[in-house]
């Protein structure tokens, strides 16, 4: 890989670091944690005394790094085809939030605990009946004197086994739709919250997933993230950072999968000859490592916006379609390219390409940033 312009010297020795750390810590044991459906939360607790968590906001909440820092730490484990670690959800969405809208006691109560990998954060917008649109969102709090009381149901939570602390998006005022919504950091222990049972799920299955219920849960005042009412404002602030810690992870996930292609066509034969000296694998190969090339480019100029703060939430929408609708495209011609062993769970290939799929969905919908895309044009 070329040199990236984008990143320091201190984010690459940060990257060594994190390298090392997958190399150490994860790659031994994720094939068993793959048949466990969880990762274990003494990973949470090495992650944390490692660095690896938290990375952009300033001590004592993280590491005291940027959103390159970040970077690493996505990138390194979605080459490393560990797209089933939950780091990110945890670091990259829910943190900010709590940072950026949490009051001094959320801030000091959790997200030293969250640097250390001692709590796990998960966030809770999707509902069974309401995904990308957040206007249907019927969970529901209502003000009762020093408290509200917050009921519902929601689905599809990365981390949700583990969590410890969970951003919830409920609303206040549902008659306003969208612009009623509001923030809340509900720990898990309260009374009245559970969890569902490991959600099955046809890749990454080593994130856990679950079901969250809320019934009658007292969330205290200084519990709100923000101000009430300002939920959607707030969600469209982290957006652009959340779709583009997406990307990225999309992008590394497809460059890595290129690396082990190219391993294995050097290696295997077909008619006498190595796949690599048949002209269609060259011409395959070509094709995705260009498409690569641009993709990257186009991210880091992105990386670097999001390290300035100037990426807008219009261009986050762009990287994340493209980097994830690109992914998709060049591991299906890979998997196709590895033949049969393409399919079995002999090679990474059948793994990043199943756990690739959920990259479409989330952080937006490929349909929802095509439209987003076009309203802007």
């Amino acid at each position: 890989m070329s040199v990236r312009s984008v990143f320091r010297e201190d984010h690459e020795l940060f990257r060594a670091q994190v390298q090392r750390f997958i190399a150490e810590q994860i790659l031994p044991y994720y094939d068993r944690w793959e048949r466990e459906g969880i990762t274990p939360r003494s990973l949470w607790r090495a992650a944390g005394a490692a660095g690896l968590l938290n990375c952009q906001l300033p001590e004592p909440y993280g590491l005291g790094g940027d959103q390159g820092h970040a970077a690493c730490v996505i990138e390194e484990l979605a080459r490393a085809n560990c797209l089933g670690i939950g780091f990110s959800i945890h670091s990259d969405m829910v943190s900010p939030y709590l940072f950026h809208y949490g009051s001094p006691r959320v801030r000091d109560t959790w997200l030293p605990a969250m640097a250390k990998g001692a709590a796990i954060g998960a966030i809770a917008m999707t509902e069974p009946g309401a995904g990308s649109d957040l206007k249907a969102i019927r969970s529901r709090a209502e003000l009762r004197g020093d408290h509200y009381l917050l009921n519902g149901q929601k689905t599809f939570i990365t981390n949700g086994v583990n969590a410890d602390v969970v951003v919830v998006a409920a609303t206040v005022a549902p008659e306003l739709g969208a612009r009623g919504l509001t923030l809340f950091c509900v720990d898990m222990r309260l009374p009245g919250v559970s969890k569902g049972p490991p959600m099955a799920k046809i890749g990454q299955h080593a994130q856990d997933t679950a079901e969250l219920f809320f019934q009658d849960v007292q969330v205290p005042l200084d519990c709100v993230l923000g101000e009430p009412q300002r939920g959607f404002d707030y969600m469209a602030e982290q957006l652009a950072g959340e779709r583009l810690a997406i990307a990225l992870r999309a992008a590394a996930s497809a460059e890595g999968m290129l690396a082990q292609t190219l391993d294995y066509v050097r290696q295997r034969k077909a008619f006498g000859r190595h796949l690599i000296d048949h002209q269609n694998t060259r011409f395959v190969l070509a094709s995705a490592a260009s498409r690569l090339a641009m993709l990257r480019a186009f991210l880091d100029q992105c990386l670097g916006q999001q390290m300035q703060g100037t990426l807008d939430a219009d261009t986050a929408a762009m990287a994340k379609l493209n980097a994830t609708e690109i992914q998709g495209q060049v591991l299906d011609d890979f998997l196709q390219l590895h033949g049969g062993y393409g399919y079995s769970s002999e090679y990474g290939i059948g793994r990043a390409w199943a756990d690739a799929r959920a990259l479409r969905i989330f952080g937006g919908s490929s349909e929802i940033l095509r439209e987003i895309i076009g309203r802007a044009l």
